[in-house]
């Protein structure tokens, strides 16, 4: 267990070299002089100021969706369960953009926009209990109703922007999914927002890995599950609103992370949540890596000065692949 703990902090550490070495103009000689203390003026900035918050950030809100998919996962019992098609994220996103609307929230005032997003996802998550919560925990039930959940939240969240039109351009990170412009005031609002509910998370592995099994045997050890659940979402709700408020809608990535977990970790949530924020750290940093040269390779190709391919692009596609994979696999499946 050691041994992949290591190897998967070697492969965080690589992705976050590639990051930095990713965006234009900077020779891997440049970036450790700079690091090294050296470099001239405009180097510093573009590596410490801009470069260098952005890695952070695709790191903690990585590490933030991967943690909140698999406690929902757990909580739910549900393989198909994630931030993405659960309502949460839709929820958050709608209650960022909400609050910016009203003139509530924005980057002037970072917490109110993680309070409005978490009260979204909370209104997410709950419309979504409402509706599939009778369903017996069927996996794929579950999952159409939260696809239909997203979509409702979505068009309502298009609606509060024709309402407002002008304020489109400050909420077109949270919509996408981008960590594009990311300065070091969203890391000091991301980073003890997710060393507090990952703490809390934590500490919530044993009644989580009894959840797993079934509220049956979670009983029998003597847990409440009504209230560990309860406390669960709560805590996926909270890292999700966190990294929406940083880095937007990232597709996907709360569903793909715990599978992979899980795979590589097992089933003790003891080992497998820090586990999953490795994992989610990497994938998100290691996709705005690419999410960079790819757009570098773009704009070669199409000759135009600057093309930015959000990451969020790249974890949807992603994301919905490896959902389509889980469905077919999944027991009893219709289609």
């Amino acid at each position: 267990m050691r041994r992949r703990f290591g190897l998967l902090s070697a492969l965080v550490v690589v992705c976050a070299c590639v990051e930095l070495l990713a965006g234009r103009g900077m020779s891997p000689a440049v970036v450790w002089d700079v690091l090294g203390g050296g470099g001239d003026a405009t180097e510093r900035h573009i590596l410490l100021q801009l470069r260098l918050p952005r890695l952070l950030v695709a790191l903690g809100a990585g590490a933030c969706l991967g943690v909140a998919g698999l406690i929902l996962q757990s909580a739910l019992q549900n393989p198909l369960a994630g931030p993405e098609v659960t309502g949460v994220t839709p929820g958050a996103v709608l209650g960022a953009v909400t609050a910016t609307a009203l003139g509530l929230a924005g980057w002037e005032s970072p917490l109110a926009v993680v309070v409005a997003a978490c009260v979204g996802g909370c209104a997410g998550a709950t419309l979504l209990w409402l509706l599939a919560g009778r369903g017996g925990g069927d996996p794929a039930q579950t999952a159409v109703y939260g696809v239909l959940v997203s979509a409702v939240l979505g068009g309502v969240t298009a609606m509060v922007l024709l309402v407002a039109p002008g304020e489109l351009g400050s909420v077109v990170q949270w919509l996408l999914g981008t960590t594009e412009g990311r300065v070091w005031q969203h890391w000091h609002l991301l980073w003890p927002w997710a060393l507090v509910w990952g703490a809390a998370a934590w500490l919530l592995a044993g009644p989580l890995t009894l959840l797993r099994c079934g509220d049956e045997i979670a009983g029998a050890a003597g847990l409440s599950a009504s209230r560990a659940r309860t406390l669960a979402l709560l805590c996926a709700v909270a890292l999700t609103a966190g990294a929406v408020a940083a880095v937007g809608a990232l597709g996907f990535v709360g569903l793909l992370v715990p599978h992979v977990a899980v795979a590589v970790f097992g089933a003790d949530l003891r080992m497998t949540l820090p586990g999953a924020a490795l994992v989610g750290a990497a994938v998100v940093c290691g996709a705005d890596a690419a999410s960079q040269l790819a757009s570098r390779l773009l704009a070669v190709g199409l000759d135009t000065d600057r093309l930015t391919l959000p990451v969020g692009a790249l974890t949807t596609c992603l994301g919905a692949a490896l959902l389509l994979i889980v469905v077919r696999r999944a027991p009893g499946r219709t289609f």
